[in-house]
């Protein structure tokens, strides 16, 4: 049965992601025991304004550690342009 905190902060990721308008059709966001993990292919959504994604993720996983939602982030993904 999954951690209700993981749960959480799943959410929250995700929420953040959607914020950047991020495209994560291709992607899996998944907390679990505190660690954030991000897979697949990455893609900024069709109009926004994010051109460095690799930057966006990380201000968005360090602003999560920070809030103390994660403890540490690993990222396994590509960028698509």
């Amino acid at each position: 049965m999954a951690d209700p905190k993981d749960v959480t902060a799943t959410k929250l990721l995700r929420r953040d992601f959607n914020r950047q308008r991020i495209d994560l059709t291709h992607a899996d966001l998944r907390v679990t025991h505190g660690v954030a993990y991000i897979r697949g292919t990455i893609a900024a959504d069709k109009g926004s304004e994010n051109t460095d994604l690799r930057a966006v993720i990380e201000r968005i996983g360090n602003g999560l550690r920070q809030k103390g939602v994660i403890h540490d982030f690993i990222m396994d993904c590509r960028f698509k342009l």
